[in-house]
């Protein structure tokens, strides 16, 4: 075994190796999750509101209203999520949005089951 040869299986090992993006870099992955993670929070915070109003606290509740936008914006987080879960090329990490989709899709999901909650209160309570 020649003495090149020894040195040039790092150098293509090294070339499949993904580099990570800078600390602020603001990548396309990064972008997405963090709109999918405003989106489902957006919801969470509407489902909360809706739920307040429908369990009859006075105050500015959102009602039927806030549990629809919940429901649509919670499932709009986690599809959103999920596509950049699904497209993220790295680990946790690598700056490609994973761990803010993950986040993403858990917070849509509680939107979602907020929603659905406060929609059948305002439906019970008129």
């Amino acid at each position: 075994m020649s003495v090149p040869s020894v040195f040039a299986a790092p150098a293509s090992a090294h070339a499949t190796v993904q580099q990570a993006a800078g600390v602020l870099t603001m990548s396309a992955g990064r972008l997405g999750a963090v709109v999918a993670a405003l989106l489902a929070v957006v919801g969470v915070v509407a489902a909360g509101r809706a739920l307040s109003r429908s369990r009859g606290r006075t105050g500015g509740g959102a009602g039927r209203s806030g549990a629809v936008l919940a429901l649509v914006s919670g499932p709009a987080g986690m599809a959103l999520g999920g596509l950049v879960v699904a497209t993220a090329s790295g680990g946790l990490g690598t700056g490609n949005g994973l761990g803010g989709g993950v986040v993403a899709l858990l917070v849509g999901l509680v939107a979602t089951v907020l929603g659905g909650l406060a929609l059948t209160r305002s439906r019970r309570t008129g």
